[in-house]
């Protein structure tokens, strides 16, 4: 992907109860992170059964998707963080490798020789 002038980062996306969207966009503002993207409304089945998108009563009441891109040298902190709010509430987070065009817009400088 180098060849494409990208630059390889961590993407993390976690699914919690919007209740608890709060604790982790917390964490994530305290470990630097430049910005997130929050997904409200999300519907899926999994071990506390079916959730549906729709919100009935308020916006606390579904689950929220977050997701961040972060520099390598920030995701330890990060993840290890989720882990631990994730250990006493339901949710799920993913790890996986992002590249991306604009290294600058998530906290890390562009290589040297690479277009943005």
């Amino acid at each position: 992907m180098n060849e494409l002038g990208l630059t390889r980062m961590v993407k993390v996306e976690v699914v919690t109860r919007a209740d608890d969207a709060d604790a982790v966009r917390t964490l994530l503002h305290a470990s630097g992170v430049s910005g997130w993207t929050s997904l409200s409304g999300v519907s899926g089945f999994g071990h506390h059964g079916t959730h549906e998108g729709r919100l009935l009563f308020n916006d606390r009441a579904g689950l929220v998707m977050v997701i961040v891109v972060l520099p390598y040298d920030r995701a330890t902190a990060v993840v290890t963080g989720l882990r631990d709010i994730l250990a006493h509430r339901p949710g799920v987070m993913f790890v996986s490798e992002a590249w991306v065009s604009r290294p600058d817009y998530f906290g890390a400088a562009e290589p040297a020789g690479t277009a943005g």
